[in-house]
């Protein structure tokens, strides 16, 4: 417990926070490498996600992949990187990037090519009807209905590189990782704290900030449509069952009809 109180007395410390090595510069490093690797990730991800689910080929090659993705080893990958390339501290943000792109795949392909198959066929079809090619019904009708996943994807994107960008320190990059390298190093560990709980604010700062757009953003029409859709299979899925249940009644009526005279 004093721990805790220690690190949050150094994070209240006007000192820690300035100057070049400060939490705010440090903070801002931390959110370039974020960015960095997440928009790197998402020119080779969305396109292949809504190339598959538009299409349904390569399913189960993206299934596959975002599996083996998924299974890999941040750390061993980011110092193999940095050894086979030899590019040196200059360029450590290179291998540093190519880890955290790699880990922030698999959520946006996921979530681009599952949102696309998530749209009614026969919205697509009514699409297709109107005279609209083939892209024109992927961006203008599938990525709009899609748009909750696709924003799925990227807050899910953004988490897991935020609380992995810490790694960077490792090849002697900046970012809030640099607080808990260096506090090991000599043995700070309310400066490693601090670090740690500043990670933990960015991060959910970071999360509120993607649901605060995805809700003020979502356009009214594709609100109503995907809200309509939820109330119709409601609709169709209490329907069936209350068309079930009348059966069971119909079924058991007979029965009691014909067992009555027998008791008389």
């Amino acid at each position: 417990m004093n721990q805790i109180i220690d690190a949050f007395g150094w994070l209240a410390d006007p000192a820690n926070w300035s100057g070049s090595g400060g939490i705010a510069i440090r903070t801002l490093q931390h959110l370039w490498y974020t960015l960095l690797a997440v928009a790197l990730a998402a020119v080779i991800a969305v396109p292949a996600g809504l190339f598959i689910g538009h299409t349904g080929k390569g399913r189960a090659i993206a299934i596959g992949l975002t599996g083996a993705l998924r299974a890999l080893p941040s750390l061993g990958l980011l110092t193999f990187l940095a050894v086979i390339m030899g590019l040196g501290l200059n360029l450590a943000i290179v291998p540093s990037t190519i880890v955290l792109a790699i880990l922030a795949i698999p959520p946006l392909l996921a979530s681009s090519y599952s949102g696309v198959e998530a749209v009614d066929g026969e919205v697509v079809d009514g699409a297709r009807a109107t005279g609209l090619t083939e892209w024109q019904i992927v961006f203008r009708v599938e990525v709009p209905l899609a748009g909750p996943l696709l924003v799925g994807g990227l807050r899910s994107a953004m988490l897991q590189v935020i609380a992995t960008a810490t790694l960077s320190a490792y090849l002697g990059l900046g970012g809030l990782g640099r607080f808990i390298f260096d506090g090991q190093a000599i043995r700070d560990y309310t400066q490693m704290l601090g670090g740690a709980i500043v990670v933990i604010a960015l991060a959910l700062a970071i999360d509120g900030l993607i649901l605060l757009a995805k809700k003020l953003l979502l356009p009214p029409g594709v609100a109503i449509a995907l809200g309509t859709a939820s109330t119709v299979k409601d609709g169709n899925k209490n329907a069936a069952t209350a068309s079930h249940e009348s059966t069971d009644d119909s079924d058991d009526e007979p029965a009691a009809l014909t067992l009555a005279p027998a008791s008389d």
